[in-house]
């Protein structure tokens, strides 16, 4: 007896595999697109360039501005090539310095500014970050160029009554200080646009003098102990960006909407139980972020897909990793938490914005990375 043959189309099989491959270059082809625009993919790439900025010894005042980090300059690849051409030529590079009138100071060896600074009262710009420095002195009132106070992460614990005659000032950056008050005087600044006092853990109010300060857009309040919108944020006709996260807020005034301008409005890691229908009324906000999970009450027209608001209810993460530090460690700790939360929701909201329509729910995990 012979054998026996089963003869079969492989034709039939040839199509079937190419199919299945077909699918799965396309299902890798759509991953890599998710990946592409996933926000995780952005925080990864921000602190790998944190990371390779601390090794090359680049200060965060260059890739850092109110709290978030900035990458889209490719600022790694400018600094090489300044530094080529200040060994090229290096008295050419101090003319460009010395035209640009800017102070820059940084690392913990620093406990107080300079004596020379005193004299150089034609500074427009003063960037000092990461120091030990607690006060800024009483003779900044001599800096009456000065535009752009960009003061992060030191040890500051007052500011002088002083920084009220800076008139020409646009931008205040006293983020992650000690501050526990803001002086009255700064309402003097009338010409001001931006003001980030985010992360001193301890603000409670800012005084009432500053509804003086109609130019201001950007205001920054987040990680504080805030238990209301301050009245004088709500007097700043022509504020677009108003972040007042991660404070003590139970309620939102009733008249929120005097905020016309208003663009974005991030308010969570709050105690908010209902949002008013003012919202409703805030024709020209686009970005609304809060925290669901003691909400009971909201406006439903919030949740209108047919409307240019994209609205966010975060879902925080119910398990607290917090765990018993002392005093000081206790603090920073917890400041260094709160600037990388602020990184993280920065890589988020560009990301929703780069979207047309905001995910159904957004699930908001913990967790953190030391470098």
């Amino acid at each position: 007896m012979g054998h026996k043959v089963v003869v079969f189309d492989i034709s039939a099989i040839r199509g079937l595999w190419e199919t299945r491959v077909k699918k799965h270059k396309a299902w890798q082809k759509k991953e890599a697109e998710r990946l592409e625009k996933s926000a995780l993919e952005k925080i990864k790439e921000e602190w790998n360039f944190v990371a390779e900025c601390r090794r090359k010894g680049v200060p965060p005042a260059v890739y850092c501005r109110n709290g978030f980090v900035d990458t889209s300059a490719r600022l790694l690849e400018k600094l090489e090539k300044s530094s080529l051409l200040r060994q090229s030529s290096p008295s050419k590079d101090r003319d460009k310095r010395s035209s640009a009138f800017v102070f820059e100071l940084s690392g913990e060896h620093w406990t107080e500014l300079p004596d020379s600074l005193k004299e150089q009262t034609h500074l427009k710009e003063w960037h000092i970050n990461n120091t030990l420095i607690q006060t800024i002195p009483t003779y900044i009132e001599l800096f009456q160029a000065m535009r752009i106070l960009d003061l992060p992460k030191n040890q500051i614990s007052h500011l002088p009554a002083e920084i009220g005659h800076l008139k020409n000032l646009k931008e205040l950056n006293v983020s992650f200080n000690h501050l526990q008050s803001m002086p009255p005087e700064l309402g003097d600044c009338e010409n001001l646009e931006k003001l980030d006092c985010s992360g001193n853990l301890e603000l409670t109010e800012l005084p009432f003098e500053l509804s003086n300060l109609k130019q201001v857009t950007f205001v920054d309040i987040s990680a504080n102990k805030f238990s209301s919108v301050p009245i004088c944020v709500l007097r700043m006709s022509n504020l677009q960006w108003l972040d007042i996260s991660n404070n003590s807020l139970s309620d939102l005034p009733q008249d929120i909407d005097r905020l016309e301008e208003l663009q974005t409005f991030l308010l969570y890691k709050n105690r908010l139980t209902y949002l008013p229908h003012a919202l409703l009324n805030l024709k020209k906000l686009t970005l609304l972020v809060v925290s669901g999970d003691d909400l009971v009450e909201l406006p439903t027209a919030l949740c209108d897909s047919s409307t240019p608001l994209k609205f966010v209810n975060l879902m925080d993460n119910p398990i607290d990793n917090t765990q018993c530090q002392d005093g000081d460690e206790m603090r920073e700790s917890e400041q260094d938490r709160q600037h990388f939360d602020k990184e993280v929701m920065k890589a988020y909201i560009d990301d929703l914005k780069e979207r047309e329509s905001v995910p159904s729910y957004t699930t908001k995990v913990s967790f953190s990375l030391q470098l």
